[in-house]
């Protein structure tokens, strides 16, 4: 698996769908990371941190995609509020619990994702969902 991930801090829905094409580049703060399946992962940390299941997520509809095809080349999605304050309120113990539950979720599912650069995604981006809310701003990935 090849895919880049791009979380990114961005005004509103429209300008985060402006890094369909080439990503968010410099204009927006961003975090790159790459080799996991992103959308699958958003749905997976938010079970783990403010629990329901897999199946209901999906159902209703997350993560909620801006802009793009998730089957077909680059993706924007939204972060949904409910995870992102979930990442605000962890402590940095249960963000580390969660990364380790998280590459255990990988590894049944066939793909390695080391428990460190779990730990790593999963607090970066709770610093970027922090920093982004503080200035009334949302956070999106874009993967291509």
């Amino acid at each position: 698996m090849s895919i880049i991930v791009k979380f990114f801090v961005a005004p509103d829905d429209t300008s985060a769908a402006l890094a369909l094409q080439t990503g968010p580049g410099r204009t927006f703060e961003s975090l790159s990371f790459g080799n996991f399946d992103p959308e699958e992962a958003v749905i997976e940390w938010e079970c783990l941190l403010a629990g329901g299941s897999f199946e209901e997520l999906v159902d209703a509809g997350e993560p909620r995609i801006v802009a793009g095809q998730d089957n077909d080349g680059c993706v924007v999605f939204a972060i949904s509020p409910r995870l992102s304050a979930a990442l605000v309120d962890a402590e940095p113990s249960r963000l580390r619990d969660v990364a380790a539950s998280w590459s255990q979720l990988r590894a049944e599912g066939g793909e390695v994702v080391d428990t460190e650069i779990a730990e790593a995604i999963v607090g970066d981006l709770a610093g970027l969902v922090s920093s982004a809310r503080l200035h009334g701003r949302g956070v999106y990935c874009w993967a291509a």
